[in-house]
């Protein structure tokens, strides 16, 4: 009697209890509707563009069909409509903003990946592109972007073999696109750095090919190109050995429509394969005309280094001599404009014909040379090794006081306990020092007794032969 009525009420109570939360739950979706339309309806009017999703994000709206565009439609509709029919946005007309964001997204990972090869970080910058690679539907000027930025890449790090797989790739994939030639003309690099020449060639000679089937929209673009090509061909040939071939392609350059650092590059490389292919007079002739033509071209310290050596090379010592001091005299003003690389071809300059000279016994022009370098910088690093090499000069010239005071320079340089770097000089310089005072001692004790003899036996002879001798004596 106690339990049949309990069992009613409780099943009531439970029954409420649903009718009640399925009822909240209604009226809490249709306030949820109502205020993502009033939220979203003037977001699409702001021009302030918002930070791109997560790719995966994008990825979970396109798949769920969701699109935040047309809330905008949905807005001028009345706040009282049924939240029922939240499917219809999906089948209105605009177009969706789904697309512009993954656009946008892969708009930066492009950026990003360049930035990241710039800064040296090429595992971030692959990932950043293997991410627009592996996408499911990418745009294809993206696409083709992210390939020619990946090859890029791969060609900095110096991976030159993924480089030139990917780049045969793009042209494979899109052999009609407006960036073939600059494809061709990474490939045919590539190639080169690879030691794979004729292939290279043959990609620089499809640069020119590809310009002349392309539209005339961009003939200056493609015009620049196509003499960038016939550059590479010369270079190409030039690092493969065949510097005869080189030469002719240099020098046609040279009659082109280049800018000024061009054409002064390819007077250069021009008289550099004249040298190489064996004819030292005629180089001579054309690098001594390319430094009165473009005195101040980046190339023509190097140049002064070539003429210095090809004419020791030729016997002509003097005039090889004279064409190191022009080097190392250089006017400062030229010097400023590249420092270090003036400096590198004076050292080298320096350095090699001094040696020549001193090992030859030329040591007045060794010793000159020397001089001249030790101007060069004040760091210890340069000018203590070459203040040895001054004393050795003086040394050997016998001005054995010069000579001294250059060892104790390095010895005072180096210091009470010289660095590693120094140790060998700073001991050697000493050792030179203990020498030259070793040698005073033993002249001057020669001196002495031969001196002590000489007198000696003079004076035990004097008595006899005195009268007889003097007469005959000078």
């Amino acid at each position: 009697m106690f339990r049949r009525p309990l069992r009613p009420s409780f099943s009531r109570l439970v029954a409420c209890l649903a009718f009640v939360l399925v009822a909240s739950a209604r009226a809490r979706v249709a306030e949820d509707a109502k205020a993502a339309v009033e939220v979203s309806a003037p977001a699409v009017t702001e021009k302030t563009p918002e930070p791109s999703p997560p790719a995966e994000t994008a990825k979970v709206e396109a798949a769920a069909g969701t699109n935040p565009a047309p809330v905008a439609d949905a807005a001028a509709t009345p706040a009282t409509a049924e939240p029922a029919p939240a499917a219809e946005p999906a089948a209105t007309p605009p177009a969706p903003v789904a697309p512009k964001r993954a656009t946008t997204e892969v708009q930066g990972l492009l950026n990003l990946g360049a930035s990241l090869s710039e800064r040296g970080d090429f595992e971030a910058a692959e990932i950043a592109y293997r991410q627009i690679l592996n996408s499911a539907a990418p745009p294809e000027l993206e696409l083709k972007s992210a390939l020619l930025g990946l090859a890029h890449m791969h060609r900095k790090q110096g991976a030159l073999t993924k480089a030139a797989a990917i780049y045969e790739r793009f042209l494979k994939d899109y052999p009609g696109d407006e960036r073939t030639p600059d494809a061709l003309l990474q490939l045919g690099r590539t190639l080169r750095s690879l030691g794979v020449y004729k292939p290279a060639l043959a990609r620089f000679y499809n640069v020119i090919n590809s310009t002349l089937k392309l539209p005339g929209e961009g003939l200056d673009r493609y015009q620049t190109l196509a003499k960038t090509a016939q550059f590479e061909i010369a270079e190409t040939h030039f690092q493969a050995g065949d510097f005869a071939e080189a030469g002719k392609f240099y020098t046609r350059l040279r009659l082109l429509d280049l800018a000024p650092v061009d054409r002064a590059r390819a007077h250069f490389k021009a008289g550099y394969a004249v040298r190489l292919q064996g004819d030292l007079e005629g180089a001579i002739t054309a690098l001594r005309a390319f430094i009165e033509q473009w005195p101040d071209d980046e190339n023509v310290p190097e140049a002064r280094y070539l003429v210095a050596i090809t004419l020791r090379e030729l016997k002509r010592p003097q005039e090889a001599f004279a064409a190191t001091l022009d080097l190392l005299r250089t006017e400062k003003t030229r010097v400023a404009s590249d420092p270090k690389r003036w400096a590198y071809w004076q050292r080298r300059t320096g350095n090699q014909l001094a040696n020549d000279f001193f090992e030859t016994g030329d040591t007045l022009n060794a010793r000159a040379i020397y001089a001249g370098l030790l101007e060069l910088s004040s760091e210890p690093a340069w000018r203590l090794p070459i203040t040895y090499q001054l004393a050795l000069c003086y040394e050997r010239l016998g001005i054995t006081d010069r000579a001294r005071t250059a060892y104790q320079v390095i010895v005072d340089g180096a210091g009470t306990t010289p660095p590693p770097e120094f140790l060998e000089l700073a001991t050697m310089a000493r050792w030179r020092i203990e020498h030259l005072d070793w040698r005073d001692r033993v002249g001057q004790q020669i001196n002495t007794l031969f001196e002590s003899t000489t007198g000696r036996q003079a004076a035990a002879a004097a008595p006899a032969t005195a009268p007889a001798r003097a007469a005959s004596t000078p």
